[in-house]
């Protein structure tokens, strides 16, 4: 069982190391030391929902509808663009006084957010639902694969409540609107190229 539970936690912290829309999100919050805990408890929640229904077969669903990927892959590239607009629309104004001064979004405005990263994104569903879900079966036995999908789990919790608080370690850095203004130009331009990849 420890090795079906190292396995889990190898393939869920690889396929979610890779930077992302989610990630760089979590990541620019954590910045701003706002919702963290929250944010990172409702990203790696959802990734055990998507994980448990990989482990337990549900990567059927995708093949008994094939158009799924490609509705998933406009809905969420759509949302990035218009995201990644967002983001480099407020680098150029470079107004910045809220986050400088630790003010942020509500809470729900930033779960909401967050909740497009995850579900609109259809390589997640690939990752959990395909990949994990394909992996899992070559562990036979109900204890193995329980084992083999909260290794996984595990590694996504690991990562987020990692990413989200230790971007608190470049908190010192992030004190000029500057900083602030390349981190979302950054931000903007990968959105932006996430986008065209799921289109592509």
């Amino acid at each position: 069982m420890i090795a079906a539970a190292l396995t889990g936690f190898a393939t869920g912290f690889s396929l979610i190391l890779a930077i992302g829309a989610q990630n760089a999100f979590v990541l620019r919050q954590g910045l701003a030391q706002a919702h963290v805990f929250w944010l990172c408890l409702f990203c790696a929640a959802s990734d055990a929902v998507l994980i448990a229904a990989g482990v337990l077969g549900f990567g059927a669903i995708v093949a008994l509808w094939p158009d799924l990927p490609r509705v998933m892959a406009l809905a969420g590239a759509a949302f990035l663009a218009v995201y990644g607009l967002q983001r480099l629309i407020a680098a150029w104004r470079g107004d910045y006084a809220l986050q400088l001064g630790g003010q942020t979004r509500a809470l729900w405005p930033t779960l909401a957010t967050a909740a497009a990263f995850t579900w609109l994104n259809p390589h997640v569903y690939l990752d959990t639902l395909g990949l994990i879900g394909a992996i899992s079966t070559d562990f036979h036995g109900s204890a193995l694969k329980t084992a083999f999908g909260a290794g996984a789990v595990l590694a996504s919790f690991v990562f987020f409540f990692s990413l989200g608080y230790g971007a608190r370690l470049l908190g010192p850095v992030m004190q000029s609107a500057r900083a602030w203004r390349v981190l979302d130009t950054g931000i903007g331009l990968v959105m932006w190229a996430l986008a065209v990849k799921l289109l592509s």
